[in-house]
């Protein structure tokens, strides 16, 4: 009887707990478990191992063959653990001898086995990758594996393509290739979207500004037609470039997701506009295994609804807690994860049902009880969270083919915006959007007639608490734009036009 060890890592949310791989031989009727958690995926492995073994010239241990996924109670997915499971067996049954004892001490290894014994890619070991590089480990990875394991700083990778090499690395016959961290150049969104290319929309492109400099959410109520997506489209490119330690906690976020790691993207700030048919569980993350969703998925960057009152009423309903904390908290039966969200959340939708766009060949047939209905399949409390809602209209063929002055292009906005973030990150060590209420009453005083003039919108309007604190920081980051050390009265009054549009009823 005998017992191998091999260190391997599993996946939960975006952490990667350590795996040992137990394989014991011992005598008895030939069988062959796998226990610890394992997915069917990972006992399917038990086939795939064997004609490996077999493919490559090594005999298959006969009698009872029991290998443990430890600790037990952590779950095991995909098809990671089928080369150390394969090494464990070939170890243990004495066909492969170690350079020296502590070989495997500091070694992880990962892989899925083709029949033949080569080497196929597996999904989320950028995760695997951060953890085993501060825990001092090298790994050894799939070929397909090796640029996305060599991102994290510190790691230390080597990329067999069979199991044969990889006996052979640990045998000391023909080490492997070492393969050190690299570091991805960060890549920007680039000049491909610019704001020049929107004709009009002076309102719209402000706000859009005002929204990139303090990290405001923003609701845009327009035909079809108007600008409304093109207009979110452009916002990336307007925010400041991701620094190093952010590049990589957004590529991990898509390498849990199961979308995989994209070197092209590294670095970029996420755009991701889901469909209006999309579920609860697309949104904020789920499924049995616990997976980020959109809203993670957007971490750092911008999620764009078009379309807002097509989305089901309960996926809506959920934005509301990571658009408060900028985390969201997926459970489930089997596990729990929790994962970042601090995403700007861009939103869109027609005036009416009909998505009337004004033409004179046509006439809106909504009665105003539809359109109320319309309007308010998208729940006041939810509302009441977007920070800035502005009116985009539709533009005449006239205005689009008319000669204007040369609009600002986005790197001259992006300019304005950086120097407004660079002023609230050295007054609070955070952006507008996210201060507290004992921040906002410590930046955000109002002057004599900025607060007379908001005390007379509030009487008229009915602003909520939530509303007014909202009000502020957009007053604060449109002053930090300006440049201006104080909140003046003229600053609390775009403020509160930029507000006006879509007032939420009560909730």
């Amino acid at each position: 009887m005998s017992v191998a060890r091999i260190a391997s890592r599993a996946q939960v949310g975006l952490h990667a707990p350590l795996v040992n791989v137990e394989v014991h031989l011992g005598t008895g009727l030939p069988t062959f478990s796998i226990v610890g958690l394992p997915a069917p995926a990972v006992k399917e492995s038990k086939e795939r191992v064997r004609s490996a073994l077999v493919n490559s010239r090594f005999e298959f241990p006969a009698g009872r063959i029991t290998v443990n996924l430890a600790p037990a109670d952590v779950p095991k997915e995909g098809g990671r653990f089928d080369l150390p499971i394969a090494l464990g067996l070939i170890i243990a049954s004495g066909q492969l001898n170690l350079a020296r004892e502590d070989a495997l001490a500091h070694m992880e290894f990962y892989g899925e086995l083709a029949l033949g014994g080569e080497l196929m890619p597996v999904e989320g070991l950028l995760l695997a990758s951060a953890h085993a590089a501060s825990a001092g480990h090298e790994m050894v990875v799939p070929p397909a594996n090796a640029d996305e394991a060599a991102v994290a700083a510190g790691s230390v990778v080597r990329a067999p393509k069979h199991l044969l090499e990889v006996c052979r690395h640990i045998d000391g016959t023909e080490p492997l290739t070492l393969l050190r961290s690299r570091e991805l150049a960060l890549r920007s969104c680039g000049d491909t979207l610019d704001l020049r290319d929107i004709r009009g929309q002076l309102q719209a492109k402000r706000a859009l500004s005002i929204a990139a400099a303090g990290s405001h959410s923003l609701l845009m109520v327009g035909p079809p037609g108007s600008g409304k997506s093109m207009l979110a489209q452009r916002l990336p490119a307007l925010l400041p470039p991701l620094t190093a330690a952010e590049a990589l906690e957004v590529a991990m976020i898509a390498s849990a997701s199961g979308s995989g790691f994209d070197g092209r993207s590294f670095g970029q700030r996420p755009f991701r506009s889901p469909h209006h048919t999309a579920s609860m569980v697309a949104l904020v993350g789920g499924s049995g295994s616990a997976r980020p969703g959109e809203v993670s998925l957007a971490h750092r960057g911008v999620l764009f609804l078009d379309e807002l009152p097509e989305f089901e009423r309960r996926a809506l309903e959920a934005l509301r807690e990571p658009l408060e904390t900028g985390v969201i908290c997926v459970s489930r039966v089997a596990m729990q994860a929790e994962y970042p969200a601090e995403f700007q959340l861009i939103v869109a939708m027609n005036p009416c049902p009909c998505g009337y766009r004004g033409d004179s060949d046509r006439v809106c047939n909504c009665t105003l009880g539809r359109i109320d209905q319309y309007r308010w399949r998208v729940s006041g409390p939810l509302l009441d969270r977007i920070d800035l809602r502005i009116e985009v209209p539709s533009l005449s063929t006239q205005e689009l083919m008319s000669a204007e002055p040369a609009a600002e292009s986005t790197a001259e906005v992006a300019a304005r915006v950086l120097a407004a973030r660079q002023r609230q990150l050295a007054r609070s060590s955070r952006l507008n959007s996210r201060l507290t209420i004992t921040e906002l009453s410590q930046f955000c005083r109002l002057d004599s007639v900025g607060e007379r003039l908001f005390w007379q919108t509030q009487s008229r309007l009915g602003i909520s608490a939530r509303s007014y604190h909202r009000i502020l920081r957009v007053a604060r980051t449109i002053a930090d734009l300006d440049g201006s050390a104080s909140i003046e009265a003229h600053h609390v009054a775009e403020a509160l036009q930029l507000r006006r549009a879509m007032e939420p009823t009560t909730a």
